[in-house]
């Protein structure tokens, strides 16, 4: 059974930053493409980052060049270190595993202004 643990949210400031952990459980990590998605309230959830087991990574336009994903498959954890926040990345982040319907609980991330 596969089970996601998310960590790291919280409050900071315009042009701060974060680092958030995806703790997985029940699955073969080393092999598996990682996904964080964020959840803005009123919107749709968005992809955010992607890694896949060789660890390439790609990243949607709103966050490239500010966010890196990267993976310690040795803790079977995956990173999102998020750089010079803007108060619209204020969300709930989430990571799946691509393939796997599995969600965590989410971490929550308000940047204040």
């Amino acid at each position: 059974q596969v089970q996601l643990v998310e960590s790291g949210g919280g409050l900071v400031q315009a042009g701060g930053f974060l680092k958030l952990s995806c703790k997985v459980t029940g699955i073969a990590f080393s092999m598996r493409t990682m996904r964080w998605y964020r959840q803005r309230p009123g919107a749709q959830r968005e992809c955010v980052a992607h890694i896949n087991g060789d660890g390439l990574t790609t990243y949607a336009t709103f966050v490239k060049g500010r966010f890196t994903v990267f993976r310690d498959n040795a803790e079977n954890t995956v990173y999102l270190q998020m750089n010079d926040l803007k108060p619209e990345d204020s969300a709930t982040y989430l990571c799946t595993v691509l393939g796997c319907d599995t969600w965590g609980q989410g971490t929550q991330v308000t940047v204040s202004s």
